[in-house]
């Protein structure tokens, strides 16, 4: 990142602050009302929201990562927008110390009163309570880390005249060396932090992927599912950076010189070519798992896809549709896959930003599809159904508008994103 940077501060959007508030308030009397009626449906709402919107922070924040390990120079403030997602990380923590301990009976309903044979060791409460726990709090150090690296260098002017945060700012640029010491070290210091920060997302948060996820079929397992799992976290974090990258182009001062028409063909390629290395992965799982055709492994495919997916040959028919999730699931497959790599094909589309902000939106839903078909059909097996519903549909409202809220407040009031000085 060029020295030739300074914060940006200005002023919440009251508007967008009090749609998220009310989003927030819906999620709350959604979650409060479906503690009281349905807890369990309440518990698993909350798990599913908790794990794709803090799997999506994180995998931004590898995004940032990933900028910085390969020197893209092309990048420019767009980094910034990436790193401003994660500060979503530390409360992602604190959600799951709270939903994996208090909703534990329904979460983890399948094994947290007696686990499959030889896997008594393994899948017990406190081992993956704290295993868990443990992931996730080094993610959060490592991520404040990279934080305040990567804006301290542009924040002494916003140290000195900020009328808000000013406490922060200060302890954030104590100790100043000088701009371009600042920048230097910066620099140095994001280059050592990228890789490990990557390095714990791909191994460390593969605990949670089996803990959290495909622990909730307890005889079923598959070694690629980590890989899966996290890879859709990090096309969700660049895809969630290029639909607010585009909405910045057009509402924020100054933005609009940033993201150019090459900037957004950089990020339609981005989500074109991950998207199909997360159907890669998809297909990976999925083949091997059908040509060894085990009941222990195919359980996990005949409760989303159905039986149309385990076939020897090809024979549809319409009814196979009706079985539990596979129309939600082939929904889902639609928005993460399908539509993003038919519509991002040619050049012209990802330069435009009203079809890539539609393609980032539209993946971002199906990758919340795709998280509820993870959780559901494990927990609730004959209810194609049991992922809709008002107390569903509540809570993904609350974790939205809290998501936002986070994201505006980091962004506008803490350590703001930096834009390019102008002469």
């Amino acid at each position: 990142m060029s020295s030739n940077y300074e914060a940006n501060p200005r002023d919440l959007p009251m508007v967008l602050v009090g749609a998220c508030g009310a989003l927030i308030a819906i999620g709350l009397v959604a979650f409060v009302g479906g503690l009281g009626s349905d807890p369990a449906t309440a518990w698993r709402a909350f798990h599913v929201n908790y794990l794709y919107f803090g799997i999506m922070s994180q995998g931004a924040l590898c995004l940032a990562c990933a900028l910085v390990i390969i020197g893209a120079k092309w990048a420019g403030p767009i980094r910034h927008v990436a790193e401003s997602l994660s500060a979503w990380v530390p409360i992602s923590f604190v959600l799951f110390l709270v939903g994996n301990y208090f909703g534990r009976e329904y979460i983890h309903t399948n094994w947290i009163h007696g686990a499959p044979p030889g896997k008594e060791g393994w899948l017990n409460f406190w081992r993956v309570y704290l295993t868990d726990a443990s992931v996730l709090l080094v993610g959060v150090l490592l991520t404040i880390a990279f934080l305040k690296t990567s804006f301290r260098p542009a924040l002494k002017g916003a140290a000195d005249t900020a009328t808000r945060a000013k406490g922060m700012f200060q302890s954030w640029t104590s100790n100043w060396r000088g701009d371009e010491q600042e920048w230097a070290h910066s620099n140095a210091t994001l280059r050592v932090l990228a890789p490990v920060i990557c390095l714990v997302y791909a191994f460390g948060y593969t605990f949670i992927a089996f803990d959290q996820v495909m622990s909730l079929t307890p005889t079923w397992f598959s070694n690629i599912f980590g890989w899966y799992f996290l890879w859709g976290g990090f096309l969700s974090g660049i895809t969630a950076t290029t639909l607010i990258c585009i909405l910045l182009r057009v509402t924020a001062p100054g933005w609009g010189d940033e993201i150019t028409t090459s900037r957004l063909h950089d990020l339609g390629k981005m989500v074109f070519a991950f998207s199909i290395f997360w159907m890669y992965l998809f297909f990976g799982q999925y083949i091997v798992i059908w040509y060894g055709n085990l009941p222990e492994e195919t359980q996990f495919f005949q409760s989303r896809l159905g039986s149309l997916f385990l076939q020897d040959s090809w024979n549809f028919k319409w009814e196979y549709l009706n079985e539990p999730y596979v129309k939600v699931a082939l929904v889902a497959w639609l928005g993460c896959w399908i539509i993003p790599f038919f519509v991002l094909l040619g050049q012209a589309a990802k330069k435009t930003p009203i079809v890539l902000g539609s393609v980032a939106v539209i993946s971002l839903c199906g990758f919340w599809l795709e998280r509820n078909m993870l959780v559901w059909p494990s927990l609730v097996p004959g209810d194609g159904m049991s992922w809709a519903g008002p107390v569903q549909f509540g809570i993904a409202l609350g974790f939205l508008g809290a998501f936002v809220l986070t994201f505006l407040v980091f962004s506008r009031i803490f350590p703001t994103l930096p834009l390019p000085k102008r002469s």
